[in-house]
């Protein structure tokens, strides 16, 4: 693998990616896939040459636009697919999209490369069957922070909901499923509990530390804290790992009382305009090297088994990578709520954010 000390800025790589030229022969129809696939994926999270690459091998046009976030994602659906062939949704989304019947079923005898997937993941609790998702990296939520600007690093939640320490120095996550429920992690309680009590209790720890928040981050909590804007920041492992490169004063941990341990997915909505090609680009994304690659430029944990074999220690040892210990053992895994909680969650937010 190439060292990732030379790895260029991502922002450089995906920022001008635009609409990439591909081709690529469909597996085991002797044919190319036609036309364009429209790919929706998150911000930092794709490979550097993943997409040159499977451009170099055939024909098919990729047009790649980036979202923020899961709220993001699925309002961009729920009146209809707005032209998109493959979507990147975490699993307790996946699960929403599939509720709300808005995904693909996916074909297996299209995408071989599903062999080098670890058996570990064929069969989720939210897609049971993997019958409309395939995995294509996991992780945890936890706390980056900037080493200089903390007395000891971080090892709890109430750094961020209730402390005061850092004041005006703390970005949250701006997804309110996932904020609220890192807060039921501080109260004890399951991620995945919505009970009134528990859902009211985190709006209050919420709206008292409001004072102290700076921002509720877009997915971008790990820039923030590589601006120097903020010395806290509840983010995505991996997006904090891809920062860590850029400045070695700061760190990540999970904190101690747990957090979320994540999947997230690809899968073809309803109505996609190329659905033979969302299936070509996500055999090119199993393939053992280009998962190899992938990982190693966004640095997130990847289920591709073949690709694993691949990696170097620096990757496959990395505690922020593959985290173990009690605090791993006391995580969850999101649990879809339903439409009843998410109108509830709504609600709560609402109140969150217009709190003074």
């Amino acid at each position: 693998m190439t060292s990732r000390n030379f790895r260029p800025n991502r922002r450089s790589v995906l920022g001008g990616m635009g609409a990439v030229g591909l081709s690529f022969g469909l597996p085991g129809t002797g044919r190319a896939a036609e036309g364009t696939v429209n790919f929706y994926n998150w911000d930092t999270y794709i490979g550097e040459t993943t997409l040159a690459q499977f451009t170099d091998a055939t024909g098919v046009k990729v047009q790649y636009d980036l979202f923020a976030d899961n709220e993001e994602l699925f309002a961009k659906f729920r009146n209809g697919n707005p032209g998109y062939d493959l979507i990147v949704p975490t699993n307790d989304f996946v699960e929403r999209f599939i509720v709300a019947d808005l995904l693909e079923e996916i074909d297996h005898a299209k995408i071989p490369n599903l062999a080098n997937i670890d058996p570990a993941f064929a069969d989720p609790a939210h897609d049971p069957g993997r019958k409309y998702s395939v995995p294509y990296m996991w992780g945890t939520i936890g706390i980056g922070y900037r080493k200089s600007a903390v007395s000891t690093p971080p090892t709890s939640w109430a750094d961020l909901y209730t402390s005061e320490e850092y004041a005006g120095r703390i970005a949250l996550l701006g997804e309110p499923t996932t904020v609220f429920q890192m807060a039921f992690k501080l109260m004890g309680k399951s991620m995945n509990d919505w009970s009134d009590e528990n859902l009211a209790a985190a709006e209050a720890m919420l709206i008292a530390q409001k004072k102290n928040i700076t921002a509720f981050a877009p997915d971008n909590g790990q820039d923030l804290l590589l601006a120097g804007e903020v010395d806290l920041a509840m983010e995505w492992n991996g997006d904090v790992l891809q920062v860590m490169e850029e400045d070695d004063d700061i760190g990540y941990v999970v904190p101690k009382e747990g957090t979320m341990v994540w999947e997230d997915d690809l899968c073809i909505p309803k109505g996609a305009p190329n659905p033979d090609g969302a299936h070509a680009l996500i055999n090119h994304i199993l393939d053992a090297e280009q998962g190899a690659e992938i990982a190693d430029f966004i640095y997130y944990a990847t289920p591709n088994a073949a690709a694993r074999t691949l990696m170097d220690a620096e990757y496959t040892e990395n505690p922020a990578i593959f985290p173990a210990g009690e605090a791993m053992e006391k995580s969850e895994v999101s649990i879809f709520s339903g439409q009843e909680t998410l109108a509830k969650i709504d609600a709560a937010w609402t109140r969150v954010r217009a709190a003074g």
